[in-house]
């Protein structure tokens, strides 16, 4: 059995080791490419664009996400929105209403559906080459759109996502969620560009409008629509990528129980949509995607409990080691001073794979947060994430493992 579990153990060890050196050679081989894209100043079309908010109970935070729209970098007679109240029990339909009056405003009202619906409604008055959705609880910087739409130079680009971050850290649990956001602009500038994005985000996914014409609009698709269009976008081979400097901001999830109810669903949906999509596994047909992404995300939730178990396995045997010793010998109050011998190095191979694998951790923060916010520096944020997550992410992991088995459904709110 120990032998068994072991194996698992260096298993989930290399699947690690292998993602995160696959990481850092991809952004090796695209580092100039995005220096270039910070740098890049030449024309730009500016395509005519629908941006859609749909919204359901969204009432303290509508009127701040419309503002920012309006207030995007771009021409506003190149730029229409479509602001859709999903039967919203609250205030949200009154503060629409706010906005009635701007030309490039349009508001539509039904019952409760859930987002896809509200959003296919949008999209059946869509007339722009371009549309993209922003989720009620998110905001762009001025610039975002510009950096999205220069993408669309290429006629092969069929989406963009942007870069998202933290909207005003305020606890714990949010700096802690704001590194894991500039880590996951760094994973998705990568995935973009190996053409393996599995995702395109709520928060400010600009697609082309033929792409909902061609492959039909959302679905349900576990609560996590995003996901399955991004999927079934890379099922039909139409390119998404990623704009690394196109920053949209999202209200975060403040307390345990809503980030895990949060990240349980995402975890949930993955699961749920990688078996729909289960051809894709391993098909070369579709490169990188198939043949490595999608199942080493996968087996990346189970690795990252067995992982973790290990730790806490090893922390519980250490704890009880010297709760047995106080009990022999009780406390030894003696100060010493620290003494160090090389002979007591543990030079097996699963330390120095352990050490090896922390590194390249640190090393890939580091250029998230460089990535994200143009130079590092040391923040709270960092020191939660590094001491914190991990014990975290479990506890949504095993809901959504035991959700899928269990085939239970999950809830949004």
């Amino acid at each position: 059995m120990y032998e068994f579990y072991s194996l698992i153990l260096y298993f989930s060890l290399f699947i690690s080791l292998f993602f995160e050196v696959f990481l850092l050679i991809t952004y090796l081989e695209v580092k100039s490419e995005i220096d270039e894209e910070k740098r890049f100043a030449g024309p730009i079309t500016f395509h005519p664009t629908t941006i859609i908010v749909p919204c359901y109970n969204e009432e303290k935070t509508i009127k701040a996400t419309v503002n920012s729209i309006l207030n995007l970098d771009y021409p506003h007679d190149k730029l229409s929105i479509i602001l859709v109240d999903d039967g919203s029990t609250d205030r949200t339909l009154l503060e629409l209403n706010k906005f009635k009056n701007y030309y490039n405003v349009r508001i539509l009202a039904k019952e409760n559906g859930g987002k896809h619906t509200a959003v296919n409604l949008a999209l059946e008055h869509v007339e722009t080459e371009l549309v993209g959705c922003l989720d009620a609880d998110s905001f762009v910087s001025p610039q975002a759109l510009l950096a999205i739409v220069r993408h669309f130079g290429n006629p092969e680009v069929m989406a963009v996502t942007p870069s998202i971050k933290v909207h005003e850290p305020k606890n714990i649990l949010q700096y802690i969620q704001s590194t894991e956001y500039k880590w996951s602009i760094f994973l998705r500038r990568m995935l973009g560009s190996l053409g393996a994005l599995y995702v395109t985000p709520g928060p400010f996914s600009i697609f082309r409008t033929r792409v909902f014409r061609e492959l039909g609009n959302y679905r349900y698709a576990h609560m996590t629509e995003d996901m399955e269009m991004a999927m079934r976008m890379q099922k039909h081979r139409y390119k998404i990528v990623n704009s690394h400097s196109a920053h949209v901001y999202t209200v975060t999830p403040d307390t345990l129980r809503g980030l895990v109810k949060q990240r349980a669903r995402w975890s949930y949906g993955f699961l749920n949509n990688a078996f729909d999509y289960k051809e894709i596994f391993f098909n070369r047909k579709y490169g990188h995607f198939g043949m490595f992404i999608m199942p080493i995300a996968t087996l990346s939730l189970f690795t990252s409990l067995i992982m973790v178990s290990r730790i806490l396995f090893s922390f519980g045997s250490t704890t009880l080691k010297y709760f047995d010793r106080y009990q022999v010998a009780g406390l030894n109050w003696k100060l010493s001073s620290p003494s160090f011998d090389w002979y007591f190095i543990n030079t097996g191979v699963l330390p120095l794979v352990v050490i090896t694998a922390l590194s390249l951790t640190l090393v890939i923060l580091y250029l998230s947060v460089k990535l994200s916010d143009g130079k590092f520096r040391l923040s709270q944020g960092l020191f939660y994430y590094l001491f914190l997550y991990t014990f975290m992410a479990p506890l949504w992991l095993v809901k959504a493992l035991f959700d899928t088995a269990f085939r239970r459904k999950v809830s949004w709110r």
